[in-house]
Parts: C-alpha cells; structure tokens; sequence
C-alpha cells in the first residue's frame, strides 16, 4: 500500500476480528516505530508486548476502561508505549532543555506510536491507540520500572468493522500562513 492510501485508510477501529499475529509481525511493527525521529536520537520509547490470552486478560480487566476492553477484546496484541523519563529534552544534569521537560518524551512517543499505528495499518492491521487506561495497574502488571512515564496502549488486530471517516476540520480553519 502506497503510503499516501496508509494515510487515508487508517482509521480508529473499536471492532475486531480475532486473527493471530506472529513474532515476527510484531517486531517488524516496532522496527518500523523505532525508525522514528527522537531528541538527539536518544530512542527512549519502550514497547511492552502483550500478545499471550492470560496477560490480554489481565490487561482488559485491570489495564483498561472498560468501553475500551470490550471494544478491543478481540484484538491480536495490546502493546504498551512508554518511555525513559528525564532524558528527551533534558540536559544531561537532568535539568530541563526548555519549558517543555518531559513534554519531548511525549512528543518522541506520539511520532514513534503514530508511525506504528501506519506500519499496522500497511500491514493489514487495525489499530485503536487508548490513553484512557489505568497506568498503575498497568506497571505492576508489566513490571515496567518507575523510570519508563506509560504514555497510551495500542490495540492491534484484524478489523471486523470497517467505519466511516470523521469529518475533518477545514485547512483554512486550522493553518496560519505568515
């Protein structure tokens, strides 16, 4: 798929259709993710796979808002996106490049998250990225060290239904040409 059709093709999808999705898949996802432009290429973004039934089980229960566990219940893997706090945008006595501090980590992994969700989608997957979870539940479930700020988990699978595009916002109404 041209990368043109990945962008217009990819959309949210809250219905799956449960289809195993290999190692190997997953990893080619996050190769492609990690080519992702960092600060100072420093590639903080960590990807935590939850790909076993027991753990989308325990992710579903404890990890998520319940709308989004039913909508995601089908899907083939959920992978956690975080990344190493106080190294984006800090110097290296760990004071802050600029005013946004840990807002660079953020930034790094909405372009890694975003360039994932686009690799999903060329590869005939569906995605639904889920900010709304319980990042608590999640790092004693996953035993993701303090150092890691758990930033949204990604539903990946096989899309059931297909739906319609939102209407998006007028280019006049949000570009400002000086």
């Amino acid at each position: 798929m041209e990368f043109n059709e990945v962008l217009k093709e990819r959309k949210s999808i809250r219905s799956y259709e449960y289809k195993e999705i290999t190692k190997d898949e997953i990893k080619e996802l996050i190769e492609f993710s990690n080519l992702a432009p960092s600060w100072k290429n420093s590639q903080t973004v960590r990807y935590h796979i939850i790909l076993s039934d027991k753990m989308k089980e325990s992710m579903q229960k404890e990890g998520l808002a319940p709308f989004n566990a039913q909508r995601t219940k089908e899907a083939s893997v959920y992978i956690v996106i975080s990344f190493v706090k106080d190294i984006s945008g800090f110097n290296e006595d760990k004071t802050p490049i600029n005013e946004m501090g840990q807002g660079w980590g953020y930034y790094d992994a909405g372009i890694a998250t975003n360039q994932l969700i686009l690799k999903a989608c060329q590869m005939g997957y569906g995605s639904l990225i889920m900010g709304i979870r319980d990042a608590e539940a999640i790092r004693k479930m996953l035993q993701i060290p303090n150092e890691e700020i758990i930033t949204s988990v990604v539903a990946i699978g096989k899309t059931k239904v297909k739906p319609e595009r939102n209407k998006r916002k007028e280019i006049d109404e949000i570009m400002k040409i000086y």
